[in-house]
């Protein structure tokens, strides 16, 4: 899948400054324009057509909502996250009717962030890689599928764990702990700790493999 287009809207320079280095750091995504009033926004947008707009509620001239509600107008086929003050609950609802997949309110922390685009990009990596959905794929869009009893334990994270499980979904048959690590790029033993977890909650299954000597090895596999 190729990179994210990102597109951020933003009125306040060194907000955008943070907005534009917390992107960098995920590899995933790609930032191909920034704009600090709506009128312009809207334009741009309309040319460079991004996958992913990064949208500010107050802006100097037309409001977020407003600029999102001319995107939608013009059938603009991109995705909106709001990232902005604004946290009274009209504000909130018409992003979310108008289709907003994250609202993230000012100040948050990289982490939060992260977790918005990470959950962006899986979502649509998933979407653009068939063409055709079960209804259990749709309810896994739409946050259904978490379970009371994969509440993480102290050390454990909800965005850590969606990779390793994300990754383990798309293995055709079982992997190693080792191989799964090279694939999602975290420490062997980082992995380990994640599906001892999933396999004592009964996610995960493991099969071993016996060699000609030595002990036999641990391969993983969803359930």
């Amino acid at each position: 899948m190729t990179k994210i287009s990102v597109f951020i809207v933003e009125d306040d320079p060194m907000v955008l400054d943070v907005n534009k280095s917390f992107l960098q750091k995920m590899t995933q995504f790609q930032l191909i324009g920034e704009s600090q009033n709506g009128q312009e926004a809207f334009e741009q947008i309309k040319k460079v057509k991004p996958h992913l707009v990064l949208l500010d509620m107050y802006l100097p001239d037309i409001s977020g909502i407003d600029l999102f509600q001319k995107l939608r107008n013009e059938r603009i086929p991109c995705d909106v996250i709001m990232i902005t003050a604004a946290r009274d609950t009209k504000t909130v609802q018409e992003a979310i009717r108008m289709g907003a997949v994250d609202y993230l309110v000012k100040p948050f922390r990289f982490e939060r962030f992260e977790k918005a685009l990470q959950t962006y990009y899986q979502t649509t990596k998933k979407i653009s890689n068939t063409t055709t959905v079960a209804q259990e794929d749709i309810d896994k869009l739409f946050g259904y599928q978490q379970e009371a009893d994969l509440v993480l334990p102290k050390g454990l994270n909800d965005i850590t764990m969606k990779q390793i499980l994300d990754a383990l979904n798309e293995i055709d048959g079982s992997i190693t702990s080792e191989q799964l690590a090279q694939n999602v790029g975290m420490a062997r033993v980082t992995v380990r700790k994640y599906l001892d977890f999933l396999a004592n909650k009964g996610k995960v299954q493991i099969d071993l493999k016996y060699g000609t000597v030595g002990r036999p090895t641990k391969y993983y596999s969803i359930k």
